[in-house]
């Protein structure tokens, strides 16, 4: 006997019969001391609600078409990103490695970054290679303008000066001991734009929108939305067609790139644009920030549009900046997701809801469950922003309510208040099972990461069909748990 568990045959157990039965270290649940609960008074994070910084700037990496993120670092900070999108989209995801050993760690990762773009060009023949950095490489000190510098005229000299035409470089620092994964996409949106969009002086009618991380079904609903307006659009880092494709067979090219993605020549163009629109402030807004600064291009940071209020206000915005009218069949799509709030607001009203995710899902979902006349009680918002703090604020002044938010916390902090004070409904990312297992809370999967449900990629939350599926789920989840019996609510 190891650890109280029963050792296994020597014919192996299979899977039926696999029987683990957990023992709490201590007969009774001890809380910890009061004074070590809150983040800011602890040396350590305990369960953080975020990721590194090199996971964000690899996600937006992979909505550009033919792209191929390079990280400068070890193959675990590869392994694991390509693990975790595996496990989100259920598709594979082309990430390149410097494969830092112990030797890098000494003298530094010139050599890996010169080998392994040269063998990306040859092998892969990608239109763009992202090179995102680590956090062993920032240590380090590794001067990759330099390093890369170096790499394009050894490759021009072997394989003439047409090979550079070919691949775009874009260098994204993203020190993964600092920040998050959302400032990682925020830091690539400013990067991609800043080495790739030009002004030709030939203004065009083209709006251009950051999504920040919604999902395939997301960027595929807004694209419906646009489409009804009948506007010129351009989304950058679509990974709706490269992270979620369809099987039609084994590819026939080696290597195979997904047929979707945001073209390069699309940011190149991005300065002649219209407008550019973030619609998430904290993951993109820089992006859009600079091409306004640089190129005089209109932009607009708006709140990410779930619910009726931010897709209002997106809508109206699009709308007067492109002078497209909002059709009919639209607002056809509006009055069905309020006729589907009127019909549920007997089971949302004045049910008490945590919340847990980034900070734009974090505060796009406050004003959503606000809207459907519930109470949000603990707000936990995973990466500190004081953009979305003000959000959540001045949603919940305007319905006369008073959140405890746990701006920049981890989970630890949170999962306390909630078994203090158990909420009705929590909603948040797979990574708050466990809690809502523990205080018997039903959980409604939103946001970044959900990987223990299938087809969530596909299914969107934004829009006003987006906000009538995240609602379903609201009150199908609040069905399960509160009326079990379908007698007692028929």
């Amino acid at each position: 006997m190891i650890n109280h568990v029963s050792e296994i045959p020597i014919e192996g157990i299979t899977y039926k019969q696999l029987r683990i039965e957990k023992k709490p270290l201590t007969p009774e649940y001890v809380p910890p001391p009061p004074e070590l609960v809150p983040a800011a008074k602890r040396a350590v994070c305990i369960d953080p609600s975020r990721t590194c910084m090199p996971f964000g700037a690899m996600w937006a990496t992979l909505g550009v078409h033919r792209a191929i993120p390079f990280v400068q670092g070890a193959q675990g900070c590869t392994t694991y990103v390509r693990y975790t999108f595996s496990r989100i989209f259920r598709e594979p995801a082309s990430i390149a490695t410097a494969s830092f050993h112990e030797d890098a760690a000494v003298f530094g990762g010139r050599k890996n970054l010169i080998r392994g773009v040269r063998n990306l060009v040859c092998r892969y023949k990608p239109e763009l290679i992202a090179i995102v950095t680590t956090c062993s490489s920032e240590v380090i000190g590794d001067d990759i303008q330099s390093f890369l510098a170096e790499a394009q005229d050894l490759m021009e000299e072997e394989f003439g000066p047409e090979v550079l035409d070919l691949t775009k470089f874009v260098v994204v620092n993203t020190p993964s001991f600092a920040g998050s994964h959302v400032e990682g996409y925020n830091r690539a949106a400013h990067e991609f734009l800043k080495a790739l969009s030009r002004k030709s002086g030939q203004p065009s009618e083209d709006l251009y929108f950051i999504p920040g991380f919604l999902m395939p079904g997301d960027l595929r609903e807004l694209k419906h939305l646009f489409e009804l307006m009948g506007v010129s659009y351009h989304i950058l880092f679509d990974i709706s067609d490269t992270l979620d494709c369809p099987l039609v067979g084994m590819p026939n090219k080696i290597p195979y790139y997904p047929p979707g993605g945001t073209r390069v020549e699309e940011f190149v163009r991005a300065g002649d644009a219209k407008a550019i629109f973030a619609l998430s402030p904290d993951a993109g807004g820089a992006g859009a920030k600079w091409l306004s600064r640089r190129h005089k291009v209109s932009a607009f940071v708006l709140p990410m549009p779930i619910g009726v209020g931010n897709t209002d206000e997106l809508l109206k915005t699009v709308s007067e900046v492109s002078g497209r009218p909002i059709p009919e069949a639209i607002r056809w799509e509006r009055g069905i997701l309020l006729d589907a709030m009127a019909d549920t607001l007997h089971y949302t009203m004045m049910k008490r809801v945590a919340i847990c995710g980034d900070p734009d899902f974090a505060a796009a979902a406050t004003r959503f469950v606000c809207e459907l006349g519930m109470i949000p009680t603990y707000i936990l918002v995973g990466t500190k922003s004081s953009s979305a703090a003000e959000e959540i604020w001045k949603v919940c002044e305007e319905y006369n309510y008073k959140p405890v938010i746990m701006n920049g916390s981890d989970q630890f902090e949170w999962e306390y208040a909630l078994k203090n004070d158990k909420p009705d409904v929590i909603l948040g990312h797979s990574r708050c099972v466990n809690i809502s297992k523990e205080i018997r809370v039903p959980l409604v999967r939103f946001g970044f990461p959900v990987y223990d449900r299938i087809g969530y990629q596909r299914e969107p939350i934004v829009g006003y069909r987006g906000g009538e599926r995240f609602l379903a789920r609201i009150v199908n989840a609040i069905l399960d748990h509160h009326y079990p019996d379908d007698r007692t609510h028929q």
